[in-house]
This record gives C-alpha cells, sequence and structure tokens, in this order.
C-alpha cells in the first residue's frame, strides 16, 4: 500500500512535475524542519520544478549544439588578447548581435582563440535560452553532400536549420568544387535573416573566392554573410596554443 507521500509523488508525475515528485521528500523534510509557511512551502516546490527543467532544458541544447568541447567565457583569457577587449567582449557576451540577427566573423592564424571564443559565446546563447548548431566546415560539407540519401545526416542538417545560432569552423581551411559551394551557398541562404552565424577562418572574406572557385556564388555567399556582420581579427601575438603550450624541455 502507498504511503501518502507516495501518493503524492504519483500526482506530481501525473501533472508532469517529475523533478519535484523525485524531490518530494527531501522538501517535506525542510519544510518541517525550517517550518514553512504554505506560501514559503509552493514557491519552493514552484521554484525548484523550473529550475530543474530550465536546466534539463539547457542540458538538452547543450547536447544539440555538438560543441567539440565544452570552455565557458569565464576561462577565458582576455588579457592575453591584443585584438580584443574586455569591453568588447562584454558587449558580445550580452549577445545584442544576436537578437538583431547579426553574423560574427572571426578571423586569425591557427591557436588564436577563434574555435574558444566562438564556442564560448555558443554556450553562452544556450544559457539564455537560444538553440545553438556547431559544426567543422569539413563535416558540414559532408552533411550537404549526404543530406540526400542518409537519414543521420538529414536530422542534423535539420537541426542546424532550426537553431538561432550556427557555427562554422574553420571556413575556407580547405578548395571547394563548384558543387560543394553550390550547397553551401543554399544553407547560408537559407539561414539568411533567420539565425546568426559565427564564422571562424584563417583567410579573410577577399580570398574566399579562390577557395570556391566561383565568383557568382562567393558574391552570393558575401552578400549575405556580410549584410549585418562584425568581424574580429585575432592576429599572431594573440596565440593562445603557443604560450599555453606543453615542452618537453624545462
Amino acid at each position: 500500500m502507498m504511503t501518502t507521500v507516495q501518493i503524492l509523488q504519483e500526482q506530481f508525475r501525473h501533472l508532469r512535475m517529475t523533478e519535484t515528485a523525485s524531490e518530494l521528500p527531501k522538501i517535506l523534510r525542510n519544510a518541517e524542519k525550517m517550518s514553512w509557511t504554505y506560501q514559503e512551502f509552493i514557491q519552493e516546490i514552484l521554484g525548484y520544478e523550473l529550475k530543474r527543467r530550465d536546466e534539463k532544458n539547457v542540458e538538452k541544447r547543450l547536447k544539440w549544439a555538438k560543441f567539440p568541447y565544452y570552455k565557458t567565457l569565464d576561462e577565458f583569457n582576455i588579457e592575453e588578447q591584443v585584438s580584443l577587449s574586455t569591453r568588447q567582449l562584454n558587449q558580445l557576451r550580452e549577445l545584442n548581435w544576436l537578437e538583431q540577427q547579426y553574423n560574427i566573423i572571426l578571423l586569425g592564424p591557427p591557436g588564436v582563440g577563434k574555435t574558444f571564443l566562438a564556442i564560448g559565446l555558443g554556450i553562452d546563447a544556450i544559457q539564455n535560452g537560444y538553440k545553438v548548431a556547431f559544426s567543422t566546415m569539413g563535416e558540414l560539407v559532408q552533411l550537404l553532400k549526404t543530406e540526400e540519401y542518409i537519414q543521420k545526416s538529414k536530422v542534423q542538417l535539420k537541426r542546424l536549420k532550426e537553431s538561432d545560432l550556427v557555427i562554422i569552423d574553420d571556413l575556407m581551411y580547405m578548395a571547394m568544387d563548384q558543387r560543394d559551394a553550390n550547397l553551401f551557398f543554399h544553407l547560408i541562404n537559407h539561414l539568411y535573416e533567420r539565425s546568426s552565424i559565427i564564422l571562424t577562418s584563417n583567410k579573410g572574406p577577399e580570398q574566399w573566392v579562390e577557395l570556391m572557385g566561383d565568383q557568382g556564388i562567393t558574391t552570393a555567399i558575401l552578400d549575405r554573410l556580410l549584410h549585418r556582420v562584425e568581424v574580429i581579427q585575432l592576429n599572431e601575438n594573440d596565440s593562445w596554443r603557443l604560450r599555453n603550450r606543453s615542452t618537453i624541455f624545462k
């Protein structure tokens, strides 16, 4: 025979308050120990349920994003960055650019923290309720090429197209043929004025035509990417990897 607490737990589950149902015995003990009023008890129950739902939604969006690693901007040493100030970083973290569907292009050689900064901004966006998707350019091209006949590619691209923020890492790291460039254009065209995009690249937009091999497609892509954009150039003096590398020499 179920106890009164177990009956209450089942009722909470029936109301889809599963987090509260699991925590109910502890909440009841605290209520008795702290002599909560009825109002305080109700506030505790509702507050706990909302808090856990928010946490689970963040966990779900983080899984959806498919980040290669988890590093927040609280770990980003802005003092080591020559070309980005604390004030500018704080402005980026306010996410006004995301609300206005601005794009961000992070330029610079390998190791200057472009991916770290992009992922950190993506995590901030997730914690503020946005859907984020991360992909390297190589992975993205493969998804686009196989979308028609591989279900997994179709699902991943659907998630990406439904995201509020799309992060594309290592753009123009490798040359694309005309078919790949055309597929990429259609994706950018779909995202245009629907989502914000963060791009990281070691080559500036003026060099992209050389790697896409089609002036018309490159121009069309740039028209959409640069319509509303903030370009941040991280220079070689900012190299995080070189400063924090392990060494065999003492």
